[in-house]
């Protein structure tokens, strides 16, 4: 049941609860509770009646329960279980196993939203998942069970309910930017410095900012290579060298710098889950990493902020680590400690998309600018690379769905809700469009997310300055041709114009 969702989807809730819940499912599998259809069993677990599930063999085994539809739509779902397992084996791909999911339909789409969930054997636990409801909803379906593993499962206190986690930090008075311009256009850049490019971006672009990845290439095979902690340590040496020489080069041309910890202790395992959530000693390793950032860079005016992971994925956390919401605080107190104040980016679990807002809770700190990364839609951004289909056009049905200006609106609805709710600064760390999208599609695509962003008063950093040429600025359509064009792109004009209107002025204290 793989679809780019379900591997992207990784965020979990353990603690905490919902604000205004109206609960539309629950069954505890008691006499005239719902116990759904399927090859499940009802039977007894000490004083509870559960589901039971069990599997010899590698295979999938599930109970089905129908659900409205309507009730799900545009609303935020969140579906909660206590579950414990015996022996249930590794599945082949991150989004088997076991199973407490939702299958939405929409016309010609569907949607797994679903608890990450470990394997073997595990005690009873509560976990929780929440989600936004597709807004054009048409079936709904509650599925319980084991998929593509072996293994014995128990299910109780199964709740879908519809609501939205209660602010635990009061709004602001003043909305903290984290810099005394109007606004941040800019671009993300590589990670080997070139003085020219800095040159570029300042003097032909007239950006004002750049978010400077610490980033582990080829990005692949760090997913590994990080894994080990001494040549983690090794890479990240390298890395802030290259940094420092970026940071040199920026205070001559006064563009400021967002450094971005790319590359997280520890890499990556299938899904894109960070192994920090999976071993206390990656999670010890960021604290230690932010540590030795802030103590080189402490005193660096031009460096305005520090974003703490790219792209974050939980998956299902390991007994007694962080969800990324507590280490990330505990990252910045780190920080703190030895640069006071020091204002850092905060980009959502799962990979800081827009959706990661639909039930984010602000960080108990002052400080904070939050980030998200607008690639929407995907099948479109992305076409010809990852599999994804060629040509794709926009305005036009991608993946069962149309999208134009206003599905765009509605994908980013979270973050504005989010930016009104806490009176926060929103920053968009990356977008993109390839540049082989087929007639005026990437122009089109970039004047409407654009127009959102300056609409709500957003920074951003396009992805990116002169690293990989099929997301440049400066290469025309033709994706066979690898070099410059002689004449500016239309897209680079949509992006030139509004960066016209930047301002870099001399250094100041950051507000």
């Amino acid at each position: 049941m793989k679809t780019l969702t379900a591997i992207l989807i990784a965020s979990i809730l353990t603690t905490g609860a919902a604000a205004e819940q109206q609960v539309i499912f629950q069954t505890d599998f008691e006499v005239g509770a719902p116990t759904g259809t399927g090859q499940g069993q009802i039977v007894a677990d000490g004083p509870s009646r559960v589901l039971f599930i069990e599997r010899t063999t590698a295979g999938s085994t599930s109970q089905a329960f129908p659900l409205d539809p309507n009730a799900l739509a545009g609303r935020i779902v969140t579906i909660e279980a206590s579950i414990r397992a015996e022996g249930v084996t590794s599945p082949p791909n991150p989004w088997n196993g076991i199973k407490a999911m939702l299958v939405l339909e929409t016309g010609q789409a569907r949607d797994y939203p679903q608890i990450p969930l470990p394997t073997g054997t595990f005690a009873r636990m509560t976990r929780r998942y929440s989600f936004r409801g597709p807004r054009n909803l048409t079936k709904a379906t509650l599925i319980l069970g084991l998929e593509a593993v072996s293994g014995r499962v128990w299910f109780d206190d199964v709740r879908i309910s519809l609501s939205r986690p209660a602010a635990t930090a009061r709004p602001a008075a003043e909305k903290f930017t984290g810099h005394d311009l109007p606004r941040l256009r800019g671009f993300m850049h590589g990670p080997q410095f070139v003085e020219a490019d800095i040159r570029a971006l300042a003097e032909d672009w007239n950006a004002n900012h750049i978010r400077w990845q610490l980033n582990w290439v080829p990005m692949k095979q760090a997913e590994d290579w990080a894994a080990d902690l001494p040549a983690f340590d090794k890479w990240l040496d390298g890395a802030l060298l290259e940094c420092d020489k970026a940071l040199d080069a920026c205070e001559k041309y006064s563009v400021r710098v967002l450094v971005d910890l790319h590359t997280p202790p520890g890499g990556r395992v299938e899904g894109g889950v960070c192994r920090m959530f999976q071993q206390q000693k990656y999670q010890d390793k960021l604290i230690d990493a932010w540590q030795r950032i802030a103590r080189r860079y402490k005193g660096r005016d031009i460096v305005y902020a520090y974003d703490l992971v790219n792209e974050p994925v939980e998956g299902a956390i390991a007994p007694g680590l962080d969800d990324w919401r507590t280490l990330a605080t505990k990252a910045t107190r780190a920080i703190r400690e030895i640069d006071p104040g020091k204002p850092v980016v905060f980009e959502p679990a799962p990979w800081g998309g827009p959706d990661g807002f639909d039930t984010l809770e602000p960080l108990d700190l002052d400080r904070v600018i939050y980030s998200f990364h607008m690639y929407q839609p995907h099948q479109f951004t992305h076409q010809g690379i990852y599999d994804n289909p060629t040509p794709t056009a926009y305005p036009g049905q991608v993946a069962g769905r149309l999208w134009n200006r206003q599905t765009l609106r509605d994908a980013m609805a979270s973050v504005v809700e989010f930016q009104q709710a806490c009176n926060v600064q929103i920053y968009v760390g990356e977008f993109s469009v390839i540049r082989w999208a087929p007639g005026d599609s990437g122009p089109q695509w970039l004047r409407d997310v654009t127009d959102i962003f300056e609409e709500h008063g957003w920074d951003w950093s396009y992805h990116a300055f002169r690293e990989w040429d099929g997301w440049s600025l400066e290469h025309g359509p033709d994706r066979n041709n690898h070099s410059p064009a002689t004449e500016p792109t239309d897209r680079a004009r949509i992006i030139r114009t509004l960066m016209a209107g930047n301002r870099r002025p001399p250094l100041t204290s950051d507000r």
